[in-house]
């Protein structure tokens, strides 16, 4: 069974302006004037509230690795209290998905954002009954890189492991789908923009409307 597996952030939605934001909340209340810009900074939205936090504290000159730890949950309760705020699905996404699942292709996501909040994301943008399957940062023990929740979000949709690929926006992407031995295609309309190029995958997209043959060229 043909299989495409989706990352999230940055993917499938531009989630930037609400991870930021939560990020921000938290600086205001460490007491730091730092402010982390929702366009300027949405690649490291996209990798998650510890880079968020990190950047933040490193550029106010208070990084403290403990302090990432403490304010972790605190950032992510901020962001689950308002996490639909701003996101929206990239353009031609909910259409391109549509017209996999109408050729018998299985869609599934494999994310590094926690199970819980990639859920209740999905849902409120009312397209969690697209996907056979959800697997997040805290799922399984290990998150991307390692392949092993690629390989069990391809499990949990019923697909082929060899007849599969992975759709991403970073080299997390890009790495987790050289370990598990697929390809990837990387989208360009992301913060890094046609720089994913240089990573090498072996399909890019600049719009949801290229999916479809790129997947019919890497898939057969």
């Amino acid at each position: 069974m043909k299989t495409v597996i989706f990352d999230l952030d940055g993917t499938l939605a531009d989630t930037s302006a609400d991870l930021i934001a939560s990020a921000n909340w938290c600086f205001e209340r460490m007491g730091l004037a730092e402010r982390l810009d929702p366009v300027t900074d949405a690649a490291t939205a996209f990798r998650g509230a510890r880079a968020m936090l990190t950047l933040g504290m490193q550029r106010a000159g208070a990084f403290d690795a403990e302090r990432v730890e403490e304010w972790y949950p605190r950032l992510l309760t901020a962001y689950g209290d308002a996490i639909c705020e701003e996101t929206a699905l990239y353009p031609g996404a909910v259409e391109a998905i549509e017209a996999l699942r109408g050729q018998g292709i299985r869609v599934g996501i494999c994310t590094n954002k926690p199970e819980g909040l990639a859920e209740e994301l999905l849902r409120r943008l009312g397209v969690r009954d697209m996907f056979a399957a959800l697997v997040g940062a805290d799922t399984l023990p290990v998150r991307k890189p390692d392949a092993r929740p690629y390989v069990e979000t391809v499990a949990r949709v019923g697909g082929a492991l060899r007849q599969s690929l992975l759709v991403g926006d970073t080299d997390t992407d890009r790495k987790t789908a050289a370990a598990a031995g697929v390809p990837c295609i990387l989208v360009t309309f992301g913060p890094t923009g046609e720089a994913v190029r240089a990573l090498a995958p072996e399909g890019l997209i600049g719009h949801f409307d290229g999916l479809g043959p790129e997947v019919a060229r890497l898939l057969g």
